[in-house]
């Protein structure tokens, strides 16, 4: 009778669909501070320089102050944003044509900070519509990556790909 229950068991899990085992959500920081701190010195500032970057260039769109996060010379590896800081500052300019406020905080929902070496990685949280029901969303988790170079970020890494319908 055990072996029966185990066998039916087996087999009624191996027929439920897989959404009753769904992923977990990817949730936010609640607070971003302590995402900056670090016991290593050279980590903490180039946290906070990638950071700022983002809060006041990327998100504000305040691109006159590239000049002073990012390098002339800025490697993209981004397959739909140029090379050179030049091109990095049209990019945001036709995404964001109009600056806005800095805020205190970065607006994404950012996961996490990780500092390593001459790295910084900010990890967000993704949401999508789940593609057999738009109706529903899913969340997964985006990075950008840095390379920081004599106090200024000098390259650059994301997940993107190019659009499929340009």
């Amino acid at each position: 009778m055990k072996k029966q229950l185990t066998h039916l068991l087996l087999a009624l899990a191996a027929s439920l669909p897989l959404a009753a085992v769904a992923q977990v959500p990817v949730q936010p920081a609640a607070d971003q501070a302590p995402l900056l701190a670090s016991a290593d010195p050279a980590l903490r500032a180039n946290k906070r320089l990638v950071y700022d970057f983002w809060r006041e260039v990327f998100e504000a769109g305040q691109v006159d102050q590239a000049e002073k996060y990012v390098a002339e010379s800025y490697i993209q590896h981004n397959p739909n944003v140029p090379t050179g800081r030049s091109a990095m500052v049209g990019f945001i300019q036709r995404r964001n044509p109009t600056p806005k406020p800095v805020e205190d905080r970065i607006k994404a929902p950012l996961v996490s900070i990780v500092a390593e070496r001459d790295m910084v990685i900010l990890s967000f949280v993704r949401e999508y519509a789940e593609p057999k029901d738009p109706t529903r969303q899913y969340t997964t988790t985006w990075f950008d990556m840095f390379r920081i170079e004599n106090g200024k970020i000098a390259e650059h890494w994301d997940g993107a790909v190019k659009p499929s319908n340009p």
